[in-house]
C-alpha cells in the first residue's frame, strides 16, 4: 500500500553563580523564542530545569544498586508556545530519555519540569492524567507503537475514552476528523494496523497525538524509522498542523536536514547534557561547540566541488558509556581540539551570540575554533 496520502545534558546549577571574571553563566533556558524586533515573548509553555535521569544497574542476589546509567543529568531548557525545539545528537545521547522523563513516561530522578507553570515531577496520579491530555507522545516505531489487535478507529477512539472526551458519537466523527487531517481516509478506521504501509502508521501515530487536542507534542524521532521518500511528507505534515493548531513540539532527531527545515531552535545533546543550544539560523551558520561542528560536516554537500573541498571533522571512538562518564568535558575524549583543561575542568555555559539571538554553549575555547570543516 502506498504511503501517498489519499488524494495524492548540560552543566547547570539550579542557581547562577559568578565565573572567575565576575560575570554570570548564562542557562540554556535563557534564550527566548524572540526574533529581531518582535515583542517580549509570551511565558514559556514549558520550563525544564536540571532535569535529571539515572537507571540504577543492580547486581547480585539482593539486587543491589552498584551504579547508575547517567542517561539525562542536568539538562535546561525552555520551550515557548507555537515554537519547535530541535534536539539533535548521536544514538545513546539522552535524548528519548529526555522527552520521555518530561511526560513522566520515565520517572525524574531530579529537577523540575513545569507545563503551563504546573510542575508535573510531584503531580499524583489523577491530575498528572488530566494534565497529559494538553501533553503527548509521537513514538518512533510506527510499527511498535500502535497495538495490533485492535482496529485503527479503536486506537483513536481510546485518548477520547480515556479523558471523557465528548459522547460516543462524537468519538466516531472525532476518529473520521483526525484520518482526514492527516492524509488518510476516514472509511480505513476499521482497518488494523498489519494493512497500512509505514507512512500511513506513522500518520495514524500522529492522528493519535492529535485525538485531544494538547498543546504540546514530544516528536521522538517520528521519521527515523521511514523510508526517505516518506520522511519529508511527515516532516511537513507536522509543520502544517503546528501552523494550523498552533502546536508546539520537541522535536528530537538525528536528521539535520529535517532539524533544519521545521525547528524554531536547536539544542545539541552530548552524552546526557547540552553543548550547544540556539536558534536554527545561528547553530547552522556557525556552530560553535566541536561536537557540533562535527555533526555539521556529516551532512552531504550536493555539490560535487564544495564536497571535494571540505574538510569534514570526522569523530574519532564511539560515545562513552554513560555509566562512567568522563571528567571535565564530556566530549574530550573524542574532541580533535581537547587541552589538558578540558580533562579536569567542566565547561559553563557561556553566551556567545547577541543580546536579539543569544547563543549559548559549553566549551572552553569555542571562541578560537574555525568553523572550515562544516563550510
Amino acid at each position: 500500500m502506498s504511503d501517498q496520502p489519499k488524494g495524492g545534558g548540560s552543566p547547570t546549577a539550579t542557581g547562577k553563580t559568578p565565573t572567575a571574571t565576575g560575570k554570570t553563566p548564562a542557562r540554556p533556558d535563557d534564550i527566548d523564542a524572540r526574533s529581531e524586533g518582535s515583542p517580549e515573548p509570551a511565558p514559556p509553555l514549558l520550563e525544564v530545569h536540571d532535569l535529571v535521569k539515572h537507571f540504577p544497574v543492580r547486581r547480585g542476589f539482593l539486587q543491589r544498586q552498584v551504579g547508575a546509567i547517567r542517561a539525562v543529568d542536568g539538562v535546561s531548557f525552555d520551550i515557548h508556545p507555537g515554537e519547535t525545539l530541535g534536539l539533535v545528537g548521536e544514538s545513546g545521547s539522552g535524548k528519548s530519555t529526555t522527552g520521555r522523563t518530561i511526560l513522566r513516561l520515565h520517572e525524574a530522578t531530579a529537577g523540575s519540569v513545569r507545563f503551563r507553570g504546573q510542575e508535573l515531577t510531584t503531580l499524583d496520579r489523577e491530575p498528572l492524567r488530566r494534565e497529559r491530555r494538553h501533553m503527548q507522545m509521537i513514538f518512533q516505531d510506527p510499527y511498535a507503537s500502535l497495538n495490533p489487535r485492535h482496529t485503527v478507529g479503536t486506537i483513536l477512539r481510546e485518548p477520547l475514552d480515556v479523558h471523557g472526551v465528548g459522547d460516543p458519537s462524537e468519538r466516531r466523527a472525532r476518529v473520521h476528523q483526525l484520518l482526514d487531517r492527516v492524509g488518510l481516509d476516514p472509511a480505513w478506521d476499521r482497518r488494523y494496523p498489519h494493512e497500512f504501509s509505514g507512512g500511513q502508521r506513522q500518520r495514524i501515530g500522529i492522528a493519535r497525538a492529535l485525538a485531544t487536542r494538547p498543546a504540546f507534542i514530544v516528536a521522538d524521532e517520528p521519521i527515523a524509522a521511514l523510508d526517505v521518500s516518506i520522511q519529508a511528507q511527515i516532516v511537513n505534515l507536522l509543520s502544517d498542523l503546528k501552523d494550523e493548531l498552533g502546536l508546539t513540539y520537541l522535536f528530537i532527531a538525528h536528521d539535520l536536514s529535517m532539524v533544519r527545515h521545521i525547528s524554531d531552535r536547536v539544542a545539541v545533546m552530548y552524552l546526557g547534557r547540552l553543548v550547544e543550544l540556539g536558534t536554527r539560523d545561528a547553530v547552522f551558520a556557525q556552530p560553535l561547540h566541536p561536537y557540533t561542528q562535527a555533526l555539521m560536516s556529516a551532512i552531504p554537500v550536493p555539490d560535487p566541488k564544495l564536497e571535494a573541498e571540505r574538510r569534514p571533522l570526522i569523530l574519532q571512538g564511539d560515545i562513552p558509556s554513560p555509566a562512567a562518564p568522563p571528567s571535565g568535558c564530556r566530549f574530550h575524549t573524542r574532541c580533535p581540539f581537547a587541552e589538558a583543561r578540558c580533562r579536569t575542568d567542566e565547561p559553563e555555559w557561556r553566551d556567545l551570540g547577541t543580546a536579539d539571538a543569544p547563543h549559548l554553549v559549553a566549551c572552553h575555547f569555542a571562541e578560537g575554533l574555525s568553523n572550515e570543516h562544516t563550510m
